[in-house]
């Protein structure tokens, strides 16, 4: 190789999976680099291509034009696009000409991860492209799509990871003295909570299946309201709501100004929900002060499916989630920014209205948007798991290494065949 191209890396997900990804573009032929915030990011980059950047975050977009420039960088690689020192990177990469290569959780979870060019979610070009035009790119195609797990793939080795490198970040405090998190709360905050979630998972696995079963053995006709994480990019860049509580606020009123009386509301925490906002509390306030307490339910983590099977419809911001109600026809109503947040199958309803009568989606439209994540930006594997990472890199490096992105190779015809569930079930 003549001209190697050469990697940038910044911030990953929690574990090993950037510096697995970056042996695997050395062994392509490529060069890679990767700078460090706090001890957690050396920790999972040990061996060569590390840079500390230990100064003042206001100085960042000056040292990263300046690591740029110095290793002739030529790809930048990061995981999410908005946490500040990622942004601010982007904008020096695309100022350079540079390729930007994107990785978020995947879009269809759990047993895929996205991969995408220049932006996610809010800023992906899902959210400018039509179904008629992902139709179109398509027509050539005939596979049977498979069906939608109802499990997280790897919710454990997430917690696991997360607790290790925010533990690992507080140790390393001293040097890296000017680290800050892109979260409001401190690393020493982050770091309790993942463990004091990772000791609690017994205790919340039980009262979570009491919970469901109640529900489930109900007899009564329910709308779920999908949660997510306060502090997610998603929620926090790409929603109208400053808080989850407004959120939790708007839902409810709707709820009991619209729905039929002998419905109830279902309220379903996030996952890797940690206490940090305290939903339950809330939700109770509320549902009292709407006189609707003995119709509101809260069920805390767990499988999403064993719910949403019984739903009658499901209500989010803008959760990945939503996917999961489309696929299985309920109608959903979003208030966020999402990239499958279409005419064709997602609601526009008043809330009141949707909760008296939801509109259905065109489910066959639906499946055709999916179809085109499938054989684009969904890669089937996960970060956290090491039989996600191995599917994982079984695609990845050919899909950055290629001139087009996964939408433009697609419309061209130019997409390799694609790995599909059965790999890492």
């Amino acid at each position: 190789m003549t001209n190697p191209r050469r990697f940038l890396f910044l911030q990953g997900p929690h574990g090993p999976w950037f510096h697995r990804l970056g042996r695997q573009v050395l062994a392509a032929g490529g060069q890679v680099w990767r700078v460090g915030f706090n001890l957690g990011d050396r920790v999972f980059w040990p061996g060569p291509g590390y840079i500390a950047f230990g100064g003042s975050h206001d100085r960042w977009p000056e040292s990263c034009a300046e690591i740029m420039a110095r290793h002739a960088i030529t790809d930048l690689v990061v995981y999410g696009d908005t946490r500040p020192i990622h942004a601010q990177a982007i904008r020096v990469a695309r100022a350079r000409g540079l390729t930007v290569h994107v990785f978020e959780e995947g879009y269809l979870r759990p047993y895929w991860v996205t991969y995408e060019r220049d932006g996610a979610n809010g800023h992906s070009r899902l959210m400018d492209l039509a179904v008629r035009d992902m139709q179109a790119a398509l027509a050539r195609i005939d596979l049977d799509l498979p069906d939608v797990p109802a499990t997280w793939g790897d919710m454990r080795q997430h917690m696991f990871w997360g607790a290790l490198y925010h533990g690992f970040v507080a140790l390393g405090f001293r040097a890296y003295a000017n680290f800050r998190p892109h979260r409001a709360l401190t690393v020493g905050q982050e770091f309790r909570l993942y463990l004091k979630r990772f000791l609690l998972m017994p205790l919340h696995r039980l009262e979570r299946r009491i919970a469901t079963l109640r529900i489930r053995n109900g007899g009564f006709p329910f709308h779920l309201a999908i949660l997510q994480l306060e502090h997610d990019s998603s929620f926090r860049d790409h929603s109208p709501f400053a808080s989850m509580t407004e959120f939790l606020a708007l839902v409810i009123e709707g709820f009991a100004k619209g729905a039929p009386r002998h419905h109830h509301l279902v309220f379903k925490a996030h996952p890797l929900e940690d206490g940090r906002v305290a939903l339950k509390p809330e939700i109770r306030r509320l549902a009292r002060l709407h006189g609707v307490s003995d119709r509101v339910h809260f069920v805390r983590g767990g499988k999403l499916a064993r719910l949403m099977n019984d739903a009658r419809s499901a209500v989010t911001v803008n959760s990945t989630a939503g996917q999961q109600a489309l696929w299985r026809g309920l109608p959903l109503r979003t208030f966020g920014a999402a990239v499958y947040a279409k005419p064709e199958f997602v609601s526009s309803q008043p809330l009141e209205a949707f909760f008296a009568a939801p509109e259905r989606p065109d489910t066959r439209a639906y499946r055709d948007y999916r179809h085109f994540l499938l054989e684009t930006s969904q890669l089937v594997g996960g970060f956290y798991s090491a039989r996600g990472r191995r599917a994982l890199l079984r695609q990845v490096v050919d899909l950055m290494l290629s001139p087009a992105d996964p939408y433009q190779a697609l419309a061209q015809g130019s997409a390799a065949p694609r790995q599909h569930l059965r790999l890492v079930r």
